[in-house]
């Protein structure tokens, strides 16, 4: 199994898979998959390929799920070796997707494959879910393949997302939910006029000030055993015509929540709202939800994941909701408990992306152990 894990790394790291192509990836995987009894359907859209692979039809259902896309290498010249010629040195192989994330899904095969060899009657069901479009725009991938399981009732218990997770050593961390993440479009209008007659014009910068530090300094919840507090930063403001002598008619002011399960997407749009009002601002507003959050408590794969990484590596893993968002925040639609557990992400989408060989193999290793312990007959 571990030869086998890095084996499958190198071979995908060798198709340059940039967003959203798929340059081969997927039709490699199927035909692994398809020969150990794997049902193949791609769920394509646009320019983006998915894979959705099941094998069994009873419950529980545990799926793998991640992308074959990477970013763009950058500047070539700044690499050691070519990113899409494997290279092994010291103990890492480096190359464009090592770690983000071809190196987990190439983990993902290899412990499948000694699964079924040592158990081809296992309980309940194994499927893979596999999108070109994670690093991208994320529009025609993961969720295009959720929106078509759903749309047949087909629901997963249990899904493993293989996003780099660990933080300074393997199996040091773990993550079982992300925040959500609101942004808003806020424009407060006033009235221009020449700077030299404010009485005759209204500042949206000065109307907009007291409602601003009153948002910042707004405590929106106090988070909860899995997720620190919600946060609000303004990310763009602008106003004015550029000249230096004319009071601006309106004030454009971009914001984002990165948001916990202690807060719900309504509850916040009425409280800004009601800030604005209590300021007697004359403003529109517009909201775009980019992520839910979703949670993962202790407890079935939160459990089995811990005791499989603790088996290998001998870390108790931390749960954490840090970070960005994942494609978890599609599948959790339609997922009972998910969880993203992965490679050290030190080098990810970096100069020189890397993992080490000895991860690769441990890795192999936590998702068998979590077939075992969640699958075993």
């Amino acid at each position: 199994m571990p030869s086998k894990a890095l084996e499958y790394t190198r071979e995908l790291v060798s198709l340059r898979s940039l967003t959203p192509q798929d340059a081969g990836c997927q039709t490699w995987l199927a035909e692994k998959l398809g020969a150990l009894g794997f049902v193949i359907e791609s769920v394509n859209s646009g320019d983006v390929i998915n894979l959705w692979a099941r094998r069994g039809d009873s419950a529980p259902l545990l799926c793998f799920a991640g992308h074959t896309d990477v970013v763009p290498p950058g500047p070539l010249e700044q690499w050691t070796s070519d990113p899409f010629t494997p290279a092994e040195r010291e103990g890492q192989l480096y190359g464009r997707g090592t770690a983000d994330m071809k190196g987990s899904i190439a983990a993902f095969l290899a412990a499948v494959e000694g699964f079924l060899a040592a158990n081809p009657g296992h309980a309940g069901s194994i499927s893979w879910l596999i999108t070109s479009d994670e690093e991208g725009p994320a529009v025609d991938g993961t969720v295009k393949v959720v929106e078509r399981l759903a749309a047949r009732n087909e629901l997963i218990d249990y899904c493993i997302v293989g996003e780099p997770t660990c933080v300074d050593r393997f199996g040091d961390m773990m993550k079982n939910g992300r925040r959500g993440s609101l942004h808003g479009r806020l424009r407060v209008n006033g009235i221009q006029a020449h700077i030299a007659y404010p009485h005759l014009g209204k500042n949206p910068i000065h109307l907009a000030a007291p409602a601003i530090a009153e948002l910042a300094a707004t405590e929106w919840d106090a988070g909860n055993e899995y997720f620190p507090p919600t946060t609000w930063q303004i990310s763009n403001m602008h106003s004015g015509t550029g000249a230096m002598n004319v009071i601006p008619g309106h004030a454009d002011i971009a914001f984002n929540f990165r948001f916990s399960t202690a807060s719900t997407v309504e509850g916040l749009q009425q409280r800004v709202c009601a800030i604005l009002e209590r300021h007697h601002l004359d403003y529109e507003i517009t909201w775009e939800l980019g992520a839910k959050p979703f949670l993962t408590p202790r407890g079935g794969l939160v459990d089995a994941l811990a005791g499989a990484i603790k088996e290998v590596t001998g870390i108790e893993a931390e749960l954490s909701t840090t970070g960005g968002t994942s494609d978890g925040r599609f599948i959790a639609d339609i997922a009972r408990e998910v969880v993203e557990f992965g490679p050290i992400n030190a080098s990810i989408h970096k100069i020189d992306e890397n993992v080490g060989i000895d991860e690769l193999e441990k890795l192999a290793q936590v998702y068998r152990g979590v077939l075992e312990r969640l699958l075993h007959a």
